[in-house]
């Protein structure tokens, strides 16, 4: 489970950092500056979560059933919160009006929200 979770990661933050790359090379002629800010949002926050699943993926004291519900809820909600973002930065590059699936963006964003609750909550009920 943990080389799941750590690869998880480092695709994460290598995509993240190619969409960064992307957005701050490609992008920064086509699109305007509130929507270059959003694409970066998107990045933001998947770079973070990468590096919460790098945490995740390394540490011991964790059960592998909690490892693996924070594991598919972050990734999803990193699919649905950032994914949703960059579709949403670039709609204008498109046929399909990314704007009608825009709802997914706060439900990645919950889904990220109880990862890190279930994180907290192993940790508080933990014995010192």
């Amino acid at each position: 489970m943990n080389n799941k979770i750590i690869a998880t990661a480092a695709f994460f933050g290598m995509t993240a950092i190619i969409l960064g790359a992307f957005g701050a090379h490609a992008l920064k002629a086509v699109l305007t500056i509130e929507q270059l800010s959003t694409f970066e949002t998107g990045v933001k926050y998947q770079i973070y979560h990468a590096l919460f699943l790098l945490f995740l993926g390394l540490n011991t004291q964790l059960q592998e059933k909690t490892k693996r519900i924070i594991l598919n809820l972050t990734t999803t909600g990193v699919i649905f919160f950032s994914g949703s973002i960059y579709l949403l930065a670039t709609d204008s590059f498109n046929s399909f009006n990314f704007k009608t699936i825009g709802f997914i963006t706060p439900i990645g964003g919950l889904l990220l929200i109880v990862s890190w609750g279930i994180l907290m909550w192993n940790f508080l009920k933990k014995k010192a």
